[in-house]
């Protein structure tokens, strides 16, 4: 763990918990107007795909366009919404009689309507594959109902919809492939403000010490739910064979994963970390030296976005990553990053340990990944890109 004096847990509370007529203000904002609606607002999809959109466009000075935010709790005042935006932007919302009727009431008043999916999770002909690799038992009826119900719902709204945005251009190409009739802008996930900040001020300290440890490194896996165990296999038995052969390390896990049965021998090298608001998520990244984000590698996987990446590059954690799609267009193997295929995570994690034997080398590494999550996933980065992806080029 890095030796840098311990950070204080940051107070959190949700940003997003604003009442109807604040948000209605910022969407009134300026000329041109996008309102995004999500059923319920929560740390994950709605604060990449809906919230930091609208932070990153109420900043930017130079832009022409406002934002806010909306979800289920507002439906019987949304035709006051309607009356005040040019778009409407579903986030991976699902169909229902009550959507239909808000579809209908902004086509009345010419309103452009889009939809923002993160996920495969609009066409059924990828249902199985998705549930196979989130591991779900298949053979329960109950589960098949719920999850071929999810895909097509979300896939009923995305076909009435005018434009499509999404996180990258491999899942933007399924989109097109689901919906050939409609434009597909891109945006990618990027940092929220704060988020960002803390980042910035955990990197000094880490610079500021020469990146030291404590006598033991840590190495980090981040992804927190039990879904994700077909993923944290990849390179659960290099992670083995590493904790075999070098005693000062240690595994670091966060939310309900369970480890593979390999690991259950290091289980006294495990550190179990509860579920962390995304504030308090960073100082744990930040206190890690290796973050690690395996994937299986199939179709929904490289739909996947980077973030795992960038959230651990700007506080200046290095990663090491499966090749997917979003992965090997954001690392560069050996520069800001190490890329592991299913059979060289070994190799891949000995790579970036032996960094921590020079931690100049380290520095250099963790410097090079931090500048490139701050150019390319900064907070206030991507105003323009929002507007172009919303209303066109």
């Amino acid at each position: 763990m890095f030796a840098y004096s311990s950070v204080a847990p940051v107070e959190y509370h949700n940003p997003w918990d604003l009442p109807f007529s604040a948000r209605l203000s910022l969407l009134r904002r300026k000329e041109r107007r996008i309102a995004y609606y999500y059923a319920t607002p929560d740390n994950s999809t709605f604060r990449y795909r809906a919230f930091n959109m609208v932070q990153a466009l109420t900043a930017d000075g130079a832009s022409g366009v406002s934002a806010g935010w909306f979800h289920r709790g507002d439906l019987p005042f949304m035709e006051s919404v309607l009356e005040n935006v040019d778009a409407l932007v579903f986030c991976r919302t699902l169909h229902s009689p009550a959507i239909g009727q808000l579809v209908n009431l902004a086509r009345e008043r010419g309103v452009q309507l889009l939809f923002d999916v993160d996920d495969l999770v609009f066409d059924t002909e990828f249902t199985e594959l998705v549930l196979n690799t989130l591991d779900q038992d298949t053979t329960r009826e109950a589960l098949l109902t719920e999850w071929y119900g999810y895909f097509a719902r979300h896939g009923t709204l995305l076909k009435l919809c005018d434009r499509a945005v999404t996180t990258n251009a491999f899942l933007a190409g399924k989109i097109k492939d689901f919906a050939p009739h409609l434009e597909v802008g891109v945006v990618p996930n990027f940092l929220e403000r704060r988020q960002q900040e803390i980042s910035a001020q955990l990197f000094e300290r880490k610079r500021s010490s020469g990146f030291a440890s404590d006598g033991h490194f840590h190495i980090g896996y981040f992804s927190g739910t039990p879904s994700h165990q077909r993923d944290f296999a990849v390179a659960a038995p290099a992670l083995a064979r590493i904790l075999d052969s070098e005693r000062s390390a240690r595994l670091t896990l966060v939310g309900y994963l369970e480890p593979s049965p390999v690991l259950e021998r290091f289980r006294d090298r495990i550190d179990r970390v509860p579920l962390q608001d995304y504030l308090n998520l960073q100082r744990i990244i930040a206190q890690t030296e290796i973050n690690i984000a395996p994937l299986v590698d199939n179709t929904f996987t490289n739909c996947k976005s980077e973030l795992k990446f960038f959230e651990a590059a700007i506080c200046g954690t290095v990663t090491v990553a499966s090749p997917t799609f979003c992965f090997r267009n954001a690392i560069t193997d050996g520069d800001n990053g190490f890329l592991a295929r299913s059979y060289e995570w070994e190799n891949k994690l000995w790579s970036a340990i032996a960094l921590l034997q020079d931690r100049a080398r380290y520095e250099e590494m963790a410097s090079v990944a931090q500048r490139y999550a701050e150019a390319h996933y900064g907070w206030n980065r991507h105003a323009a890109t929002i507007e172009s992806a919303v209303f066109g080029a």
